[in-house]
């Protein structure tokens, strides 16, 4: 018996091989959920470039290796798109139990005065916008429901604090905060949970090409010493892994926590202590 049999849930941004998404996926799946793998599919404009997105190939490859999952395309951009990834859910599985906001982005870096509206918009659209979409639309199925539910948000430790050349994911992950504070409490009379996750630096595919991009801004050497410059302030002496994320959002699905809501857990192995 696992701890999420007969459980449906869904992961957003999570058909990128290596990703934060794709390793909650595969953690609660092997705990007994029926996971639906969602990612936006196919580049759609210079904000979703094809090296950081999950293609549609790449989200069924990922899904077939997961006992009863299936895949739904899903722009967290566009609300009626989101309310259809909740739909596929229910159409396909019979119901929703965990919603799962990880669709974000970390790859739209520059110092503050090179930042354009449109950077501006696309980092907030995703991560901030995309995650109240996701809210909203889980949570009306979970209220229809009547059996109440779990929401999870991956922020970051930029939820906590502030980086260069990441105005824009700062602020978003920051707003994340608020939103969850705020939101989960209308939500906690209807037995919905509603907290974020907040990973120090993971290297997903993701983080490679950030360990690239900030091995540079700090004039490290290389991007090694980088690595071992992050490691030496962690108190645990080493950067997240993908498992780490995938299991504090297991435990904030599970029964175990179920009078956890409003909170914002650090997964930074001591780094971010506050």
């Amino acid at each position: 018996m696992g701890r999420f049999d007969g459980k449906v849930a869904v992961v957003t941004g999570s058909g990128r091989r290596k990703g934060l998404g794709e390793a909650i996926a595969r953690k609660l799946a092997g705990e007994g959920a029926h996971v639906v793998i969602s990612d936006i599919g196919a580049s759609k404009d210079a904000a979703t470039p094809g090296a950081m997105i999950g293609a549609t190939k790449e989200m069924a490859a990922i899904a077939a290796e997961l006992p009863g999952a299936s895949t739904c395309v899903c722009d967290v951009r566009d609300p009626a798109q989101v309310r259809a990834l909740a739909a596929h859910a229910v159409q396909t599985r019979g119901g929703l139990d965990i919603w799962v906001n990880n669709a974000g982005i970390g790859y739209i870096m520059k110092p503050l005065m090179e930042v354009t509206p449109d950077d501006w918009r696309a980092v907030i659209d995703v991560n901030l916008s995309g995650c109240f979409y996701g809210i909203q639309a889980a949570a009306e199925v979970m209220i229809a429901q009547g059996r109440g539910g779990r929401i999870v948000n991956i922020a970051s430790q930029a939820a906590k604090s502030g980086f260069p050349h990441a105005q824009a994911y700062t602020a978003s992950k920051h707003g994340l905060v608020g939103l969850t504070r705020s939101a989960a409490i209308e939500l906690g009379p209807h037995g919905i949970t509603l907290n974020n996750v907040c990973p120090n630096h993971v290297t997903t595919g993701l983080g490679a090409w950030q360990n690239e991009y900030f091995a540079k801004v700090v004039g490290a050497a290389s991007v090694d010493d980088y690595l071992k410059a992050m490691a030496n302030r962690i108190p645990m002496r080493r950067p997240g892994l993908p498992e780490d994320t995938a299991d504090a959002v297991a435990f904030l699905c599970s029964d175990e926590a179920k009078y956890i809501t409003a909170e914002s857990l650090n997964v930074s192995g001591g780094e971010e202590p506050h």
